[in-house]
Formats: C-alpha cells, structure tokens, sequence
C-alpha cells in the first residue's frame, strides 16, 4: 500500500497544495514551523478521518475559511483508490471513489497508516485514555468491525451511566431495565477485551526483539492490564456482571460505570517494571519506536500488505548508533514519509534512493530555488 498523492487546501498553513510521493522513501525537509508536521497531519487526517495532534477539528481548518478538505490516491492490491475528507466547523464529509461514505467503519482501514512523533512519548507518560485511544485506532485500521463494536459499547456505557444518574438524582429507576443494559454491556465488553488482547498478544511476538536491537536492552513486553482475572476458569461476562454487581452501589452514588474495557490499560514493562515510573525518557522513546515497528509486521501479517509508515522528526533525538539501528528496521517495500529539519542526520544512501521534498511557509520550493 502506498500514498501515490495528496492535494490539501484550506488546512492547517497550506492553502492549495499538492505532491506526489514514491512507493518507498519520501523526505519532507525544511526549517522549522513551515508546515512539515501539517502535511504528515493532512495525511493521517486523510487516513485516519481524525488528527492525531488535536481533538478540535475546527482548528485544522484555516484562518477564515469556512473548510478544509483533502483528497488523496492510494494504490491497494493492484488498484488506485480515490479518498476524499471535507472538514467544516459542523461536519465531516467522506468519500471513496467519489461516492459518499456515512459509516465511518466503512471508512478507515482504506489508509494504513503508523505514525511516530514526538508526542508519543504521552502513549507510555499520559494515563490510560491516552493508550486506550492508540488502541481504539490501530484496531480500526485492523478490523472493519472493530468501530462497530466499539461504537455499541460506548452507548451502552452512555445508557448505563445515565440510568445510573437517576440515583444520584433520587429519580426511580427501572431494576430491570438496568439489568438488560447489563447483559448487552458484558456482551460488547468481552468482544472488545478479546480483540485488544490478540493485538497486543500478537505485538509481543514482534517488540521484544525490536527493542532490544534499537536499543540493545532486553526483556521489554506489552501487557494489557484489566480488571478482570485472566487465570480464572470463570468466563469473562460473568466475571464483569459479578464486578458490576459488586460495584453497584458505589455506582449508584456516584452516577458512572467503574468497571469495564474504558477502564483497561496498556502497559509498557522493562524487566516487569512499569516504563513510566522506572524507564528513562531514551527508553520510553525506543520503547513506542519498537512498538511501531512492531505494527508493521502486524499489519503485514492481517493485511497482507505494509502500512504507510509516517516519521515525524525522529532522527533528532536518537544518537548515530540508534539512527542506524532504526533505518535498519526500514524497509523500502514500506512506503515512508519522513520530515526532519537536518537532511545531514540522515543516511547518505537512504536520501539517494528517496525522494526529497522541500517544505517552505507551506509551499514546494522547487530544486531552482534550493
């Protein structure tokens, strides 16, 4: 899978732009804040429906104007896709093929995408929102049907809790239309457990080996923590049903569901001890570098075909050692973005075979003005 081009208007600093990029290595380079990020952003937008930088969609629309839009080709199993993605201050339009596209289910997963950035240090220093939400999107891309699930789970969570709220107001409260939100609730809950844990199971077969050749330690392993007991005999429906009844009355007080996959975690662990509280900040960081080259593979393995890899100014916070160590891990069968300020930081054969790309004020400078 691959990018084969973008056109971007009214996003972000650019306002009518548009490049066309090669299978394998594409370098944006320039100095800072000219748009290098945006662009990445406009593509994982593209991909994704959703930046990765901001909640708000209205900020990735420009300065007074009413819209942003983008529309890209990708080349999938010896075929080109056409995705388009209008942004307004109230709604979203997508298209595929020109044809308009409501569920966004039937969306994502069109675009393969993996991005690195320097945020990402949040995936292993935030709280647990921030993992889940990494989860929630990578399973997307994986899994059609994933959002579906997801989507029903979130509105049983928001029926649950406001049946819960009628408590906390003194209201009557049907018991037993509490009971079936409940079994609906575990329902959707362990299908969401389930897949979570394959992925991350599946990404522990990869990361381990990755970690330890960028960063030459070992023993590093995901886990994904919940608050169920995975070494029971008892199913997990019926270990959550047993947790809400446990939980209720504090529920009930409170007015919110304490237990249940919005409650789950990610956790980072070198030599089993939590990342976040133990690892250093180099060691964060080559532990969500092996966990995105870890993706590929995963990817690659479901999908048949390799993700579009996005490198936001990686090379500038890794040493000459660990620089290799990571352009070891890309593969030119894999599409890659690249944006760095420094084109010297990178391999003097990877920048022969790419294709360079100079960003300034939002604008390509052609090779005569270099």
């Amino acid at each position: 899978m691959y990018l084969e081009n973008i056109y971007v208007s009214h996003f972000r600093n650019y306002n009518d732009f548009q490049i066309s990029f090669q299978p394998s290595i594409n370098i944006i380079y320039g100095n800072n804040a000219q748009g290098k990020t945006n662009l990445l952003e406009a593509i994982y937008v593209l991909g994704m429906t959703k930046s990765h930088r901001s909640f708000i969609d209205n900020t990735l629309i420009q300065k007074n104007e009413s819209a942003a839009y983008i529309k890209g080709n990708v080349f999938f199993q010896d075929q080109t896709e056409t995705l388009e993605i209008g942004i307004s201050k109230t709604k979203k339009l997508l298209k595929i093929n020109h044809n308009e596209i409501k569920k966004m289910s039937d969306y994502i997963s069109h675009m393969n995408l993996i991005i690195f950035y320097p945020e990402d240090l949040d995936l292993i220093k935030a709280g647990p929102s921030f993992r889940r939400r990494f989860m929630n999107l990578e399973l997307s891309q994986l899994y059609s049907t994933y959002l579906d699930v997801l989507n029903d789970y979130n509105k049983l969570l928001k029926m649950r809790n406001d049946c819960l709220k009628q408590y906390v107001k003194g209201e009557y409260v049907d018991e037993g239309y509490l009971s079936i939100l409940n079994q609906y609730f575990v329902m959707k809950a362990e299908l969401i457990y389930r897949m979570r844990k394959k992925f991350v199971d599946k990404l522990n077969q990869y990361v381990p080996v990755i970690f330890e050749d960028i960063s030459g330690l070992k023993s590093f392993s995901l886990n994904y923590h919940t608050n169920i007991d995975l070494e029971s005999d008892i199913s997990y429906q019926i270990q959550l049903l047993e947790k809400l009844k446990k939980h209720q009355e504090v529920e009930k007080r409170l007015g919110v569901t304490l237990v249940g996959p919005h409650k789950d975690d990610l956790e980072f662990l070198l030599d089993g001890n939590l990342l976040k509280s133990y690892g250093s900040q180099g060691q964060q960081r080559m532990a969500v570098l092996a966990l995105k080259l870890a993706e590929i593979k995963l990817f690659q393995d479901y999908k048949k075909d390799t993700p579009i890899l996005l490198l936001d100014d990686v090379f500038s916070e890794l040493d000459f050692h660990k620089r290799n160590n990571l352009l070891k891990h890309i593969n030119h069968n894999t599409q890659t973005i690249i944006t760095t300020t420094e084109l010297e930081l990178l391999d003097s054969k990877l920048i022969e075979n790419a294709s360079l790309i100079h960003i300034h004020d939002g604008k390509l400078v052609s090779k005569d003005e270099v």
